[in-house]
């Protein structure tokens, strides 16, 4: 689907017999590309996601995960479970949150750096699409280049505020160290103490 809309995605190869994947090993054709290399790319990659998000307005949760704004009340979707962060830090990365929840909720990447698109003259790729749920478009703009125009309103530095704080929840439990650090700097980013 998104194909037709111009963003290239892995393709899955299927197995002799039909199935996408064999005891748990999925192979994806492998796309050509390399990261963005400077603004151009990331315009490029900032207007293929807004395609996606586009194509996805009002599209089911993926099962299992929840958005932002569902994890204001709720504890666990997906990677993040915010009962296993101490109280406080859960109650900043929801404070956090609410800043950036304005829009329609779509699907989003969930993880748009660098290392997750390939670019070519002629495509923009959006790969390893493991965090990906339907939330609201911001999050997906959280970590391209700051200076450069977004298609959501809002204010970019908390934007980013907001992106800090989802992977600090969604890698508390999977890659305590990596969350430790990003709540560090949530913390600095919003003037707490540790």
């Amino acid at each position: 689907m998104l194909g037709a809309g111009g963003v290239a995605v892995p393709e899955t190869v299927t197995t002799a017999d039909g199935r996408d994947h064999s005891d748990g090993i999925l192979v994806q054709r492998l796309i050509p590309g390399a990261p963005p290399a400077g603004d151009t790319d990331w315009q490029r990659v900032i207007a293929a996601i807004a395609v996606v998000h586009e194509m996805t307005v009002g599209w089911p949760q993926r099962p299992g995960f929840a958005s932002a704004q569902e994890l204001l009340q709720g504890d666990t979707g997906g990677d993040v479970d915010l009962a296993a962060m101490p109280p406080e830090s859960a109650r900043l990365v929801r404070d956090s949150w609410r800043p950036a929840l304005g829009g329609c909720e779509c699907v989003v990447h969930g993880d748009l750096g660098a290392g997750n698109v390939l670019v070519t003259d002629e495509q923009v790729a959006l790969i390893d699409w493991d965090e990906a749920r339907v939330d609201v478009p911001a999050f997906d703009f959280a970590h391209v280049p700051e200076h450069l125009a977004i298609p959501v309103g809002g204010n970019r530095r908390d934007i980013v505020t907001a992106g800090v704080a989802w992977e600090a929840a969604t890698c508390w439990v999977a890659e305590p160290d990596y969350a430790a650090h990003r709540l560090t700097e949530l913390r600095r980013r919003v003037n707490r103490p540790g």
